[in-house]
């Protein structure tokens, strides 16, 4: 069985405001509801987690009072506060699907595709590159890289929860590793992860300008 957990654990402050930039609200609804019930009523996601601010804490679990989802305490960095969320899930979830609360527009169709490639490999949505790809030192361009070989990533990013697991613990001898994404603890340890081809749609929204540009697109397209 698949759950999901969505982090919802940073305070977002690029974006600027005094709330969370998970609880800035697009088209009346607050960022992290998008994506948390894209997850809940797909039919492969058997357990939804948020992980969450520890200050926020009672304000997310009034928040989520109608969606049937699990409200978890995030940690310091990105990987502990999945790390919490993973240890939230009940039991019977073999699998997980980590997601960004920042990426509002996921698609029950890469939901989906995600699922079928998770039972034969570890897998991770990313996204092609079309721009030339330079690597620059003090403001001056060094290499251009081959930009067919250059993905960005996103999120879903899934495994298996007992291989996360025992990552984690293997994480604790390592000095000096913060890993910002699950792919980046599986490739730490040589586990091969499959890439789900994403989109723009379901990129990040860091910045006030991607805020205002996402609410531009929410108003016109989904209209």
């Amino acid at each position: 069985m698949i759950g999901a957990v969505i982090t919802a654990g940073g305070l977002g402050r690029r974006v600027g405001g005094e709330v969370p930039k998970q609880l800035v609200e697009l088209r009346g609804k607050a960022m992290w509801k998008h994506s948390a019930e894209t997850f809940l009523k797909h039919k492969n996601i058997k357990a939804v987690v948020l992980t969450v601010p520890e200050n926020w804490q009672s304000f997310f679990i009034e928040e989520a009072r109608d969606l049937s989802l699990i409200v978890a305490i995030g940690g310091k960095e990105r990987w502990q506060s999945v790390k919490n969320g993973i240890e939230a899930l009940p039991p019977g979830i073999s699998h997980v699907m980590v997601h960004d609360a920042a990426r509002p527009f996921v698609s029950e169709g890469l939901i989906s595709e995600m699922a079928s490639v998770l039972e034969h490999s570890c897998c991770m949505v990313a996204k092609p590159v079309f721009d030339t790809v330079k690597i620059a030192e003090s403001g001056f361009v060094k290499n251009t890289l081959d930009r067919s070989t250059v993905w960005l990533a996103q999120t879903p990013q899934a495994a298996p929860v007992a291989l996360l697991k025992e990552l984690y613990e293997k994480m604790q001898g390592i000095a000096d590793f913060c890993p910002t994404d699950e792919a980046s603890i599986l490739e730490k340890f040589g586990v091969p992860i499959k890439i789900v081809e994403g989109n723009e749609q379901n990129n990040k929204i860091t910045t006030k300008e991607e805020l205002e540009f996402s609410t531009f697109l929410l108003n016109n397209i989904r209209s």
